[in-house]
C-alpha cells in the first residue's frame, strides 16, 4: 500500500512530466512557426523582387500575424506569464460554484 509521501511525490512528478510536455510543445510550435514563416517570406520576397509595393502589403504578412497571434497565447498559455486563469482563479471558480450548489441544495430542504 502505498503512503500519503509516495502519491503526493508521484503527483509531483506527473505535474512535472506534464509541465515539460508543455513547454516543448510551446518551443516546436515556435520552431514550425520560424520555419514555415520564413519560407512564406522568402518565397513571397522572389516573387516580388523589384516590386517593393507588392512585397510589403498585408496579404504577405497575413499568415505569420495571425500564426504570431496564436503563437503568443500559447506562448503566455504555457509560462503564465499575466494569465487570467490561473491555479488560484480555478480554485477560486471551484470554491464559487460549490458555494452556489450548496446554496441551490439548500433551497430545496
Amino acid at each position: 500500500m502505498k503512503s500519503i509521501q509516495d502519491n503526493k511525490e508521484e503527483e509531483k512528478l506527473i505535474r512535472a512530466k506534464k509541465r515539460v510536455e508543455e513547454i516543448k510543445g510551446f518551443y516546436i510550435h515556435l520552431t514550425i512557426y520560424l520555419i514555415i514563416n520564413t519560407f512564406i517570406i522568402i518565397n513571397l520576397g522572389l516573387q516580388n523582387f523589384g516590386n517593393d509595393n507588392e512585397f510589403w502589403s498585408f496579404p504577405t504578412f497575413m499568415t505569420p500575424l495571425f500564426w504570431g497571434i496564436g503563437l503568443a497565447f500559447h506562448g503566455i498559455n504555457t509560462f503564465k506569464k499575466n494569465s487570467v486563469f490561473t491555479k488560484k482563479w480555478e480554485e477560486r471558480m471551484i470554491q464559487k460554484y460549490i458555494e452556489k450548489d450548496k446554496q441551490e441544495a439548500e433551497k430545496y430542504k
